[in-house]
């Protein structure tokens, strides 16, 4: 299944969802009012867009409806896909040029953390490149273990130590071993307990001066994963790690599962975080590299049937 596709799929809870109702008001109108616009607003914030980017939107196509003279409802809901591909354009590419490059891993408990990891090395591993794992959420039970059947799945290799290890000597040891085995791509399981605040950013603190000073010319991503089926619960967990990390991006989990992937438009428009990464399925390929234009097609068309560009 290729990437359009797939996109599809994951989406179709959402476009039946959020892109029905919108749909609906459409549909309930034979030309186009501000009280069309107001069903319109209410529908997004019912998508889980959020009440700022549910304005935003609503905005935008009344200035792109009065630019073009538009009249026919029927026309905005390519326009709003539009809008929609345009807000959450920008900071989706990797750019992960050097060897070794560095990507760190942050995310609560039960979010698909251990799991994104592993699909992120299975997905580089297939690019041809060189992964290594490292364990460095020490604290958690069995989250070690977890990450190692991951490892084995994607046929990577894993540096760890025993469980309430310190993790940036975890880090540290896997920077080495990933130098000493020409590795690209260097990926680092670390914690993500917001309980105590102070604990967890004193801990990436250490983390940070370790690849600092060990790589301080690699490229570096440092990635939060959230649960798309929380909806703006996880809006509020980004703004909550935004504080203690130096965020470069989202992965973004189970959007298959949810009808609430309008959350995805908040958190690039509100937050200004780039979503690099999307989980529309449980195998081991179904995370994806995230892509706005594919994204705004699939949430607004049934790619069921659609071919392959």
């Amino acid at each position: 299944m290729g990437i359009f596709k797939k996109f599809g799929f994951g989406l179709k809870k959402t476009r039946e969802g959020m892109t029905g109702r919108i749909e609906d008001v459409l549909g309930a109108y034979e030309e186009i009012t501000d009280d069309l616009f107001d069903d319109l607003e209410e529908a997004l914030i019912m998508g889980d867009v959020g009440v700022k980017t549910a304005t935003d939107i609503v905005e935008e196509l009344r200035k792109r409806v009065n630019k073009n003279e538009v009249r026919n409802p029927k026309h905005a809901k390519m326009i709003i896909a539009d809008i929609v591909a345009d807000m959450i354009d920008g900071g989706e590419d990797m750019g992960l040029i050097t060897i070794p490059s560095v990507i760190l891993v942050i995310g609560v408990n039960g979010v698909g953390k251990t799991t994104t990891i592993g699909k992120l090395a299975a997905m580089y591993k297939k690019e041809g490149k060189k992964v290594i794992l490292g364990a460095a959420d020490t604290f958690r039970a069995a989250a070690i273990e977890q990450l190692e059947v991951w490892a084995d799945r994607a046929g990577v290799d894993i540096v760890k130590h025993k469980e309430g290890a310190d993790p940036a000597a975890v880090v540290y040891d896997t920077i080495s071993a990933g130098i000493s085995r020409d590795c690209d791509i260097i990926i680092c399981d670390t914690a993500g307990r917001l309980h105590n605040k102070k604990n967890l950013m004193d801990e990436l603190a250490k983390i940070y001066r370790v690849v600092e000073k060990e790589l301080p010319y690699a490229d570096r991503e440092i990635l939060l994963v959230l649960d798309a089926t929380t909806g703006q619960n996880a809006v509020s967990q980004a703004k909550e790690f935004m504080n203690v990390a130096e965020l470069t991006g989202i992965a973004l989990t189970k959007l298959d599962g949810t009808a609430r992937g309008g959350v995805v438009l908040a958190i690039k428009n509100e937050l200004k975080l780039p979503v690099k990464f999307i989980g529309v399925g449980e195998q081991i390929d179904d995370l994806q590299p995230f892509n706005p234009k594919v994204f705004a097609k699939a949430l607004f068309e049934d790619t069921s049937t659609v071919e392959e560009e």
